[in-house]
């Protein structure tokens, strides 16, 4: 006993023309969120760039500094 899948175009071709945009939006949101799941490469080209301020500051205090820069 086989069961006979129709392709997912023939499905979405079989819905109303009103739900189209729906569907085109689920799929557009569902390769987005994928594509985001991209490996980046690490960047360390910020590596030293707070080395002006080693004897003003800890290490600890220029974390607690960087968090005043950034704004959180």
């Amino acid at each position: 006993m086989s069961i006979m899948v129709k392709p997912l175009q023939e499905l979405v071709q079989e819905l109303p023309p009103d739900v189209h945009a729906e569907v085109r939006n689920f799929v557009e949101f569902l390769l987005a969120k994928r594509g985001s799941h991209v490996r980046k490469i690490l960047r360390q080209d910020w590596a030293g760039a707070l080395r002006n301020y080693r004897e003003q500051y800890t290490s600890l205090e220029l974390q607690h500094q960087a968090l005043i820069w950034r704004g959180d």
